[in-house]
């Protein structure tokens, strides 16, 4: 995906916390134009249809969530 067709929000999802927050130094993220949003937490993820309980995703196994937000751009 060419950096123009990057999409506005991108979560990344590790095992521990450094991976998390290393991968906005190594895919150089801010030169994108994005940001951390709030903290990198561990969390449960689970995956709903609306219709019934939520399936648990990953066994149930916690994984830290950076999220990255492309920043408004100013237009002039």
């Amino acid at each position: 995906m060419s950096d123009d067709n990057m999409p506005d929000r991108i979560t990344v999802l590790a095992k521990e916390f450094t991976p998390a927050a290393m991968e906005f130094h190594r895919r150089h993220m801010a030169e994108k134009g994005y940001r951390l949003e709030g903290g990198i937490t561990p969390r449960q993820f689970q995956v709903t249809d609306g219709l019934g309980d939520p399936d648990i995703l990953f066994d149930g196994d916690m994984y830290y969530a950076a999220t990255f937000v492309k920043t408004a751009v100013d237009e002039a």
